[in-house]
């Protein structure tokens, strides 16, 4: 996976827009999109305010790997840095357990309503 893809998966999963990097990396969110999809290289000069946006360290970036991400065993290191032995840090799991509760309750919503039409 390119550095560009990775830092994708990496703002997506902490459910950031590319005009938020953008701002935060003091770029134009055209620049900031031509640097995930591998048009313009990112400038190391940026990698340390990136990791920062991201709430990473710079190494992480280098190290992500989505099909690791749900693993029992995600990204131990010796110096535990990510603070993530098992499975999501506590903070990524509320807020996929958070979605998760509010696509249920969206679902039975649109389930009723489609009862409801085909029962007119």
């Amino acid at each position: 996976m390119k550095i560009g893809q990775r830092i994708k998966k990496i703002r997506e999963l902490r459910n950031l827009s590319q005009q938020h990097m953008a701002e935060k990396l003091e770029i134009t969110q055209q620049t900031y999109s031509k640097m995930e999809t591998g048009e313009i290289d990112f400038p190391v000069s940026r990698l340390q305010k990136l990791a920062e946006t991201l709430e990473i360290k710079p190494e992480e970036i280098f190290m992500f790997d989505e099909k690791a991400m749900f693993s029992n065993n995600y990204w131990s290191f010796q110096d535990n840095s990510l603070g993530i032995q098992q499975g999501l840090a506590e903070n990524e799991r509320k807020q996929y357990e958070a979605r998760i509760s509010d696509l249920k309750q969206e679902n039975q919503r649109l389930h009723s309503l489609l009862e409801k039409a085909l029962n007119k």
